[in-house]
Formats: C-alpha cells, sequence, structure tokens
C-alpha cells in the first residue's frame, strides 16, 4: 500500500493511501487510537480562533469526536455537540439534515435531538471537522445549526484536502493533496 508522509501539529505521520472511486485516491487521516496526535491536533486547531467568539462546538460522527472531545477539555468547555448518523432513542424528537460525502457511500443523514437542537438556539457556533474535502459534511453541519437557530462562527479542520485548501471560510492545520492510484499527487 502506498503512504503519504506528512507532518500535521508537530508530528509527523504516513498516511495510508486509499482508494475512492477508479480515478481518486486519498491520504486517510485517522486520529481513532492515536492520543498523541489527538492531543496536538486539539491543541493546535483551538489556537486558530479565539475562545470568546463561540459558545459551543459541533462536529459530525465519527472520526472527528475525539478531536471535538479533546477540544473541549484543553479548553475547558463543558459540553458539546455531535450530529449523529442515525437517530438514538435518547434523543427527544431530533432535527435532521441530509449530507453527501466522499467517504461514505451514498446520502446519509444527520441528527441532533430536540434538547441540544435547543440549547444551540442563539448561540454561536464553532464547526470542526478532521478532514474537509468536498465540503459535504461541512454543509450538512451548517443547514443543522441553522435548523436549530444557531449561528456558524467559525469552521475549522485539521487537514483540507483538494480544492477545500482554497476556501477562504475554513481554517485548518494542513493541506492535504488527492492522489493517483500509483501514489502520485493529482496535477
Amino acid at each position: 500500500m502506498h503512504t503519504y508522509p506528512m507532518e500535521v501539529a508537530g508530528l509527523k505521520r504516513d498516511l495510508p493511501i486509499c482508494k475512492v472511486s477508479d480515478d481518486l485516491y486519498i491520504g486517510a487521516f485517522i486520529v481513532f487510537g492515536d492520543a498523541e496526535l489527538t492531543v496536538a491536533c486539539a491543541r493546535e486547531l483551538l489556537k486558530l480562533v479565539p475562545a470568546d467568539s463561540y459558545d459551543y462546538m459541533l462536529t459530525a460522527e465519527a472520526k472527528s469526536i475525539p478531536l471535538i472531545h479533546e477540544m473541549a477539555r484543553q479548553s475547558g468547555a463543558a459540553k458539546y455537540f455531535i450530529a449523529r448518523k442515525g437517530p438514538k432513542a435518547y434523543m427527544p424528537d431530533p432535527i435532521h439534515v441530509e449530507d453527501k460525502s466522499i467517504t461514505t457511500a451514498g446520502v446519509q443523514k444527520l441528527y441532533l435531538g430536540r434538547d441540544d437542537a435547543d440549547l444551540i438556539r442563539g448561540k454561536r457556533i464553532l464547526i470542526m471537522d478532521d478532514v474537509i474535502s468536498t465540503g459535504g459534511s461541512l454543509h450538512a453541519m451548517e443547514a443543522l445549526v441553522e435548523m436549530a437557530g444557531g449561528t456558524v462562527v467559525g469552521k475549522v479542520a485539521v487537514l483540507a484536502e483538494g480544492d477545500a485548501q482554497s476556501r477562504p471560510d475554513i481554517k485548518f492545520l494542513a493541506p492535504l493533496p488527492l492522489f493517483n492510484a500509483d501514489g502520485t499527487v493529482k496535477g
């Protein structure tokens, strides 16, 4: 398997290059199980936005959960929100939006319980993700915050992949290219 060596948050990692389609391969950035990387990325993400510029953080399930938890721990936040991929029995009267991501087959839905939506109403929300690529998940999270009555005041990610690197509305720690089947960077 081809890998892509990169440095993020002061740490070096080799990302496995994985097939998404016949002509699209991505560098798989996974923080699950990598406590050192999670702590370092959370610390650097918090530096991208002033602590007094938002009330709560929100991310989508699942790969970003360790990151948002560590960001909350480091910043002293008592609460953060996870947009879930399915309704849960404990979610009262959930609201949802649809999401299309390049790493998820088909359309998925993101859900928030009414109790969380009520806490978001009238609040400033920082959206965070591990990797932003096409922006599908980001757009869905923005729509969920809007549906709940909150205001998105910032968007941060560890990595911006492909065209996301040129988006002026996203702050990120490092760029991540897209790849060809042979492991070379797409031109």
